[in-house]
């Protein structure tokens, strides 16, 4: 692969897409200080996916990843070369090495944004961890971070494990009470997707846990971990958290 090359042409596809207008918009959504294109992420996938679409070596995915991630435009981060960074390891996230969560928390940690760190938390790290499972160990670490979004990124990669039906209960229950008393909005809305998936496939120990804990669980945690639940369920625990 000429890994510059491929940079330069989905830089240039994806600006031939360029719309002002959008670019704008999604910069003041996303309260961003990047450079934006103005590229809708389905059309941001479609050109990423395709530079990896004959499979890659290992490094030469990473090196595409790292090249893309590290492109500048006056001197800002280009959000749409960022989201593409993403899109190439996701789509060949089977080729990394268990080594490789080291790049996953180099984005995180250059991230601020929920944008970049939800894509990287379950589809790069919490593939890996399911497939390395001593990686959780890493999780172990990251649920302490004092860095908001690496702490996130260490909740939401517990998804990837409900999602292909192996939960990891421990660390469920271990990071949510780790995390229960956050004031971080992200965080609490990241523990109460874990459990809202959890609930799909496993009502009796959400609502187990929710229970012991209503006296101490987020609103928005609350809301989101009940929100799958059978509805008799789900009503009594928002009665108790209300009292």
């Amino acid at each position: 692969m000429d890994v510059d090359g491929e940079v330069a042409r989905v830089l240039g596809e994806l600006r031939e897409q360029a719309d002002p207008v959008r670019a704008e918009n999604e910069r003041r959504y996303l309260k961003s200080d990047f450079a934006h294109i103005g590229v809708p992420v389905p059309a941001v996938r479609k050109v990423a996916v395709s530079a990896v679409k004959a499979e890659p070596t290992r490094d030469e995915l990473l090196a595409l990843a790292g090249a893309l991630w590290d492109v500048r435009e006056e001197g800002r981060p280009v959000h749409e070369a960022r989201m593409a960074a993403i899109e190439v390891l996701v789509k060949r996230a089977a080729l990394l090495h268990p080594e490789d969560v080291d790049i996953a928390e180099r984005f995180v940690r250059d991230s601020a944004s929920w944008v970049y760190v939800d894509g990287l938390a379950e589809k790069v790290v919490g593939r890996l961890v399911v497939r390395h499972p001593e990686l959780g160990a890493v999780l172990d670490v990251w649920v302490g971070d004092p860095y908001m979004w690496i702490r996130r990124t260490a909740v939401l990669a517990l998804l990837a494990g409900i999602r292909v039906g192996k939960p990891d209960l421990d660390r469920i229950d271990r990071f949510g009470d780790a995390l229960i008393g956050e004031r971080e909005f992200f965080i609490r809305k990241a523990l109460g997707w874990v459990l809202r998936e959890l609930s799909k496939k496993d009502p009796r120990w959400v609502t187990e846990w929710v229970a012991a804990r209503t006296g101490v669980i987020s609103g928005v945690t609350l809301r989101e971990a009940v929100r799958r639940l059978p509805e008799e369920d789900a009503s009594r625990l928002l009665a108790a958290h209300r009292r």
